[in-house]
């Protein structure tokens, strides 16, 4: 007589795998129904495959819309996995029996932006149905803190596996009938489920063998009513989907990562599959080399007696063996002397487990992570579950390969590894922090679209993206992004997107912003590509050309663009004039600040400048060369004259002098100038302008404060300035005398002129 036994477990627990694994071989099935996909029935097999290695998850998706994706992760621990590898291992037919992803994907687009969220608002409607968490319901009414805890204590840890299942389908019965109606799509996931199994009886299977979740078991006892499952499952949406397995970790089979059915210790569950005797001796003895691999105390007596301890906490609690509390509790006070410090890492390393998975390489993949499996190899970048830092020297051809590769993955938006330091600053070094991620599986198969290889995907992305670029900076950004990726064939359509959109912006702000902008990935912006393109091998030429276009637009049109700007303009201008500035100076062709130069004396002769901008031009002009001390000094007495309005000669000081105390400190002539000028203030103007001096002032470091003051008490330089220092005031051999020695510092050869 054709018959089903149903196995009501929990997504993932090693008693309830363990018992599973039992009844099975008790009832010698000549079929297996798992509660999944049945989208995934094609990959299956690989389960059984030499190569593959839990955790791993099947990874349904919808073909035309990859971010539509679904996982199913599974560890050795899963009651689900081990039911698969009993059926492949014994050549049963082995299907997946839970709603295809086909519908319940097709039923997400289908309802996406039409549900009303503010409809039957009851309530009733707050309060968590017991099919979301059916062991926390049971749970509390035995009298325990949450579902886990008496699921360990209930399965988990049970010796005597008899009749186990039979007693979680008769107390899931009980839950359900005294809970609500389930709501529509868990009526329609059941519904699909007893026609699963309606199926497999009428193809003959007499023993058929249905794993599903505990809450399930109850629903799929009656398989009556044909009809009303037919009318439950008429006319749903159906969309085109995909299936293929990828590499899980424990952190994300951790409830902790925010999975749905996740365990709060998946390295504790996988100490108790894989050690079904000795448990506690075995754990501590992993506690204690955890420890001592950290230069910590785990000696051997720590660990026996922790396992007394733990040991006598599950006979105090009526326990028949000490269960992770025990086990904490124990190590706490035995290894860790109460700290939290090496619980902490008791947690991340042994009670959670930093495993990952790995699929064979038969497993269907798009070309793309194809191609980036073969780039992992080749360059020896493993994907792992936990981060850690490579610090590669761009000098050498392997390492600079590296960069590249993390780059291209970086425009593709698959995030692998984020730059720690380097990059964009000259120097031949890069610090990255990789760590691989389950749901980047998800983006490079999305990613797929581009290109069947990451060269190709990566620079079909970038004209993409600059295609639809807002902005010129924004476009600089992915120039900058492209160059450090090197991706050559992507160059010439960006460089002409570059040159074009620069010729027709006329907005002066924006211009300085693409030649300054460093992009948050790169690190990088335009100037410090053609500066440094060098230790890339990149080619700078076309660089150069739009660089060289841009410049010019800003030194036209920069004293246009600082003429009568407000105070919250004047300060973004600032910035923008220091950052270009420094950008020129990294360059340092002269043609570039010659003109420079030039566009800032016009801005300082503005009779329209905002103060903040004219002071800094000044300042700028001063550190250049390009104005004597004479003349900066003369510039300074008339921004600060008493006909000047003082809110405009406070913010010129203002822009002059920000960020440079030492100038203050070590010009006798600025100095004497300034403090003549605050010395000639009336009371009124004197308590008018003070706020806005102290905002310049408290610029500067709390040493160079400490020194003015001190300056200032002496009155050094009260009264007229201080006359400036001369060649005839110089002690030409005294000053030859130190030049051994400073040429031994800076590693030359200086030879004294008088010896």
């Amino acid at each position: 007589m054709s018959s089903h036994h149903i196995f009501g477990i929990r997504h993932h627990g090693p008693g309830s795998a363990r018992s599973l694994r039992k009844a099975l071989e008790d009832l010698v099935p000549d079929a297996v129904l798992v509660e999944g996909p049945p989208d995934a029935e094609p990959v299956l097999p690989l389960l059984a495959h030499p190569e593959m290695r839990p955790p791993v998850a099947l990874l349904v998706y919808a073909a035309d819309q990859p971010r539509d994706a679904v996982f199913y992760p599974f560890a050795t621990f899963s009651p689900e996995w081990q039911a698969i590898s009993y059926g492949l291992g014994r050549g049963l037919p082995v299907r997946m029996m839970d709603l295809p992803q086909w519908h319940q994907l097709g039923q997400k687009a289908e309802d996406t932006g039409t549900e009303d969220s503010s409809a039957d608002l009851h309530p009733s409607s707050f309060i968590l149905h017991p099919s979301q968490d059916p062991l926390g319901w049971l749970a509390q009414a035995a009298g325990f803190s949450d579902g886990e805890r008496w699921w360990e204590q209930m399965v988990e840890q049970r010796r005597d596996s008899a009749d186990i299942f039979a007693a979680i389908l008769e107390a899931m019965a009980a839950l359900r009938a005294e809970s609500p109606p389930p709501e529509p799509g868990e009526a329609r996931r059941e519904a699909w489920m007893r026609k699963t199994i309606r199926t497999a009886l009428g193809e003959g299977f007499t023993r058929v063998a249905v794993v599903c979740g505990a809450w399930h078991g109850p629903a799929l006892v009656d398989l009556g009513d044909k009809k009303g499952d037919a009318a439950l499952l008429k006319g749903l949406p159906k969309t085109k989907t995909a299936a293929t397995w990828a590499p899980w970790t424990y952190g994300r089979l951790s409830s902790a990562s925010g999975y749905g059915a996740g365990i709060g210790s998946p390295g504790w569950y996988d100490h108790l599959w894989a050690h079904e005797e000795q448990v506690t001796v075995r754990w501590m003895t992993r506690v204690a080399r955890l420890l001592r691999g950290q230069d910590l105390d785990g000696s051997a007596a720590h660990a026996i007696e922790a396992v007394r301890l733990a040991e006598s906490l599950a006979a105090l609690r009526g326990h028949p063996l000490p269960g992770l509390d025990e086990l904490n509790e124990a190590s706490r006070a035995v290894f860790c002397f109460g700290g939290d410090a090496p619980m902490r890492l008791i947690h991340d390393q042994l009670i959670v487990g930093e495993r990952m998975g790995a699929v064979p390489d038969e497993t269907p993949s798009v070309p793309l992570q194809q191609d980036l499996q073969r780039e992992q190899r080749r360059l020896r970048l493993a994907p792992e579950a936990t981060w850690r830092d490579i610090d590669l020297d761009l000098r050498k051809p392997f390492d600079l390969e590296r960069s590249h590769l993390l780059r291209r993955l970086g425009l593709l938006g698959v995030a692998w590894g984020q730059l720690q330091g380097g990059g964009g600053t000259g120097t031949f070094r890069e610090v990255w922090r990789i760590e691989w991620r389950p749901e980047l599986t998800v983006s490079l198969i999305e990613a797929g679209i581009w290109g069947n290889t990451l060269r190709d995907a990566a620079r079909a992305r970038a004209l993409d993206e600059a295609e639809r670029a807002a902005g010129l900076p924004d476009l600089v950004g992915i120039v900058n992004q492209v160059l450090l990726a090197d991706l050559p064939d992507a160059v010439p359509a960006l460089m002409a997107w570059l040159q074009e959109r620069s010729a027709r912006t006329a907005d002066v702000a924006q211009l300085m912003d693409a030649l300054v902008r460093e992009d948050q990935i790169t690190r990088s912006s335009l100037v410090s590509s053609l500066r440094y393109g060098g230790v890339r091998n990149t080619d700078t030429a076309a660089i150069a050309h739009v660089v060289d276009g841009i410049v010019l637009r800003i030194c036209i049109g920069l004293p246009g663009a600082c003429s009568s700007l407000n105070d919250d303009a004047a300060g973004a201008m600032f910035g923008r004039v220091v950052a270009v500035a420094a950008a020129l100076r990294l360059l340092q062709q002269p043609a570039h600040l010659e003109a420079w130069h030039q566009s800032l004396l016009r801005v300082a002769d503005l009779g329209a400048v905002h103060g903040l901008v004219g002071g800094r031009c000044c300042r700028l002009l001063l550190d250049a060369g390009a104005i004597d001390a004479e003349e900066a000094a003369r510039r300074v007495g008339l921004a600060i004259s008493q006909a000047t309005a003082p809110a405009h000669a406070a913010a010129w000081v203002e822009g002059l002098l920000k960020d440079s105390g030492a100038i203050v400190l070590h010009d006798d002539l600025l100095w004497g100038i300034l403090d003549g000028w605050v010395a000639s203030l009336t009371p009124d103007l004197f308590l008018q302008t003070l706020p806005l001096i102290r905002r310049t002032f408290a610029t500067f470091a709390p040493a160079e404060r400490r020194q003015m003051g001190e300056r200032a008490r002496r009155g050094a330089a009260s009264g007229p300035a201080s006359p400036r220092a001369t060649d005839d005031d110089i002690d030409a051999a005294r000053a030859e005398a130190v030049l051994p020695l400073v040429g031994r510092l800076l590693g030359v050869d200086v030879s004294p002129a008088h010896p």
